[in-house]
C-alpha cells in the first residue's frame, strides 16, 4: 500500500505462550487467537507491504526475564529499532538494574519502561514514593515512561506526570478509551485526557483504537488527540498482534493514514514516523 512517508511503528508486542506464560491472554474468551506465537518473522512481510521500516517492541509481562529478551531481538533483527521493556520500578537498586539492562546484549536499544497499570493492584501504584524514585531513575537514565492505563486512571497519570516534568510520559492506546461507545468522546475522559495534554513532557499514541472501529468513527477521537497534542506529540503504533482480534496489520495502517490524510506532508510525516525518532530515538530510523 502507498503511504506519504516511511513509518516508524511505534508499538507492537511479540511473544511465545510455549516460552513465557502471557496469563492476561487467558482473562478473556475473545483472547483466544492470540494464544500462540506472535514473532518478528510473523511481522516482517507485513510491515514491508505496509511501508513501515522500523518498529518499536513493547513489553506484555511484568517478568524480569523479558527485556533482555527483547533487547536481544532488537539487537539481531533489521526491524526492531528501540525496546520498552519492563522493570521493577520499586526496587532499591532500579538505577543498577537499568544500567545493568544497558550493558547487557542490545541493551543499547532500550528506549522506556512501561508498567501495566491496567491490572495493577494497587490504585495508588503512580503515587506511591518508591514508584515516584523509581520514575526519577527512569528520568536520570534518559529513558521515557509508557502509561498503559484504564480511562478512569488518567488522572492519576496527569498527577504523576506534572510532578516529573523531567521524565516523557507516552500514554498508550489513548488512554484505552472506548471508542465503539457512541460517537461523542466521554466527558470525562476527554478532560483528563486535555488535562495530560497540557504537559509538555506527555505525549501520546494512536494505538489500540486503530484496530477497534472504521475510521469514520474514530474521527472525533483522533481530532481530538490532534486538537490537544498536536501532530509533533503523536505517534503511530500498531499494537500488533492485539489488533489482529479486529483488523489486520495493513488495515490499521491504512487507518491511520486515512485518518490524517487532510494534515500537511510535515505534519503526517511527524505522527508517522518523527515522534517516535525524537521520543524513543531508535537506532534503525525510517529515511
Amino acid at each position: 500500500m502507498a503511504t506519504p512517508v516511511p513509518i516508524i511503528d511505534a508499538h507492537h508486542h511479540v511473544w511465545d505462550p510455549a516460552v513465557r506464560a502471557q496469563p492476561w491472554l487467558d482473562s478473556a474468551d475473545e483472547r483466544a487467537p492470540l494464544r500462540r506465537p506472535f514473532t518478528v518473522a510473523d511481522l516482517t512481510p507485513l510491515t514491508a507491504a505496509a511501508g513501515v521500516t522500523a518498529t518499536v517492541v513493547v513489553q506484555t509481562v511484568t517478568e524480569p526475564t523479558e527485556t533482555p529478551e527483547l533487547l536481544a531481538l532488537a539487537r539481531t533483527s533489521p526491524l526492531v529499532s528501540a525496546v520498552v521493556g519492563w522493570a521493577d520500578l520499586t526496587q532499591p537498586g532500579i538505577g543498577d538494574t537499568l544500567a545493568e539492562l544497558r550493558a547487557g546484549p542490545g541493551g543499547e536499544f532500550l528506549a522506556g519502561l512501561r508498567h501495566p497499570l491496567l491490572t495493577e493492584p494497587d490504585p495508588g501504584w503512580l503515587a506511591r514514593p518508591d514508584v515516584g524514585r523509581g520514575l526519577m531513575a527512569l528520568a536520570a537514565a534518559g529513558l521515557t515512561f509508557d502509561l498503559v492505563l484504564r480511562p478512569s486512571q488518567l488522572a492519576a497519570a496527569v498527577r504523576a506526570a506534572a510532578a516529573l516534568p523531567e521524565l516523557t510520559f507516552v500514554l498508550d492506546h489513548l488512554g484505552n478509551v472506548d471508542v465503539t461507545a457512541g460517537t461523542a468522546p466521554d466527558q470525562a475522559w476527554a478532560a483528563s485526557f486535555g488535562a495530560l495534554a497540557a504537559l509538555p513532557n506527555t505525549v501520546c499514541k494512536l494505538s489500540g483504537i486503530l484496530g477497534e472501529a472504521p475510521a469514520g468513527q474514530l474521527r472525533p477521537y483522533v481530532d481530538l488527540a490532534l486538537a490537544a497534542f498536536g501532530p509533533p506529540r503523536l505517534m503511530f503504533g500498531s499494537d500488533w498482534p492485539v489488533c489482529t482480534l479486529r483488523a489486520g496489520y495493513l488495515d490499521v495502517v491504512a487507518r491511520a493514514v486515512t485518518l490524517i490524510a487532510d494534515l500537511s506532508p510535515a505534519e503526517q510525516a511527524a505522527i508517522l514516523a518523527g515522534t517516535a525518532r525524537a521520543v524513543y530515538r531508535p537506532l534503525r530510523r525510517a529515511p
